[in-house]
C-alpha cells in the first residue's frame, strides 16, 4: 500500500465472511502475527492499536520520530487489504486539505467534490499537534460520525475507517495542544519506544536490503476486518461487567478536576470487548477491562496540578473491587 491508493476496496468482495467467534479470532491473530514480521518488539503496542480497530476506534501515539509509527499504520492497512493515506500536519495545513474540496468543473457548469487525504481505511495524521485547532477540528467528524461535511453535503468514508495519529513530544514550543474534544474521540493514547538492543539489532537484519513492509501481503479482506468488528460488538459483557466500568468511570469523576465521560465509559467497554476477542472469548472477564483501562481512561482525565491520569487510572484500579 501507497499514500497513492484509492480510497475504495481494491477487490470485490461477494463472499458472505464468517461471523463466528473462531472466525474473528483467526481475523484478529492472522493480522496481528502479519504485522508483526516488520514490526519487531512491538507486541503489547501492536494489540493494543488492533483491539481499538475492531472496536471501530481510534488511536494516538505520543512518541520520538522514527521508532516505527508510520509503519505500523501502513502494515495494518496492508494486512486487511485496506487504503492507506498519510497526512503531514503543518501549521499552514486547512481544513480542506484534509477533507476534500469542490471544484468547479467548467465542462458540466456544476461544482465536483475531489475527496482529500481522509478518504481510506487507515489514515495516519502524522504530528497531528502541528496543525492548528482549527485544522485538527477537520477530523472530529470524521472520527465519530464516519463521513465530512463540506459546502453542506455530507460524504461517507470508507468502511472500516481508522485514525492513526501521531503527536510530537520533542518539540512542545512549535506545537498545538490537542483540545479535550478532539482527544475523546481517540480510543487510545499509546507509545512504542525505542527497541531493546536485541530488538534492534534483529531489526537491522532485516532492513539491511529490501524492507519487509515491501513483501507484506494481506491476509485479510475488507469485509473479513467487518465482519469481525460486528462480532466484537456482539460479544457478551455481563451486568457485572457493565457496572465495574461504570464504578471505574465515577471513581475518576470523584476524584480527578475532570473524569471519564460516558463517551469513555462506552469506549473503554468497546475496547474490553474486542480484547476478550483477541484472547478467543465469547464474553467479556474483567480483567479485559482493567488491561484496556490504562490506555483508554488517562488522556481523558484532567488533574489540575496533582499527579495525572495514568495516577488516576491506577487508583481506580487498586481502589474499584470487582463485584
Amino acid at each position: 500500500m501507497t499514500d497513492t491508493d484509492t480510497p475504495t476496496d481494491a477487490k470485490v468482495e461477494t463472499h458472505e465472511p464468517d461471523r463466528s467467534i473462531e472466525a474473528a479470532h483467526e481475523v484478529a491473530t492472522a493480522v496481528r502475527d502479519n504485522v508483526e514480521s516488520v514490526m519487531i518488539g512491538q507486541r503489547e503496542t501492536l494489540e493494543h492499536t488492533l483491539t481499538a480497530i475492531l472496536a471501530g476506534g481510534h488511536v494516538l501515539l505520543e512518541d520520538v520520530p522514527g521508532v516505527g509509527k508510520t509503519m505500523l499504520a501502513r502494515a495494518i492497512a496492508g494486512s486487511v487489504d485496506g487504503a492507506f493515506k498519510r497526512v503531514q500536519f503543518t501549521p499552514d495545513l486547512l481544513p480542506s486539505d484534509v477533507t476534500g474540496v469542490n471544484v468547479f468543473d467548467r465542462s458540466t457548469q456544476e461544482f465536483e467534490f475531489r475527496p482529500g487525504p481522509v478518504f481510506a481505511n487507515v489514515v495516519l495524521g502524522d504530528e497531528i499537534n502541528r496543525a492548528p485547532p482549527k485544522t485538527q477540528s477537520a477530523l472530529l467528524e470524521a472520527m465519530e460520525e464516519g463521513q465530512v461535511t463540506v459546502d453542506g453535503e455530507s460524504h461517507a468514508l470508507p468502511d472500516p475507517f481508522t485514525v492513526v495519529a501521531t503527536q510530537n513530544t520533542v518539540e512542545g514550543d512549535r506545537a498545538y495542544d490537542l483540545p479535550l474534544a478532539e482527544l475523546d474521540r481517540f480510543t487510545k493514547t499509546l507509545s512504542l519506544g525505542y527497541p531493546d538492543q536485541s530488538q534492534e539489532s534483529d531489526l537491522l537484519a532485516r532492513v539491511s536490503g529490501r524492507h519487509p513492509i515491501e513483501d507484506l501481503e494481506p491476509v485479510a479482506s475488507l469485509a473479513d476486518l467487518r465482519a469481525a468488528r460486528q462480532t466484537t460488538a456482539d460479544l457478551t459483557a455481563s451486568a457485572q461487567i457493565r457496572d465495574y466500568v461504570s464504578r471505574l468511570a465515577g471513581y475518576t469523576r470523584e476524584t480527578a478536576q475532570l473524569g471519564v465521560s460516558p463517551r469513555g465509559s462506552i469506549t473503554l467497554l468497546r475496547a474490553a470487548r474486542a480484547r476478550a476477542l483477541l484472547e478467543g472469548r465469547s464474553y467479556v472477564v474483567p480483567d479485559d477491562v482493567q488491561i484496556e483501562a490504562r490506555v483508554v481512561l488517562p488522556h481523558r482525565i484532567r488533574t489540575g496540578t496533582a499527579g495525572t491520569g495514568e495516577d488516576v487510572v491506577t487508583d481506580a484500579l487498586a481502589s474499584v473491587d470487582v463485584e
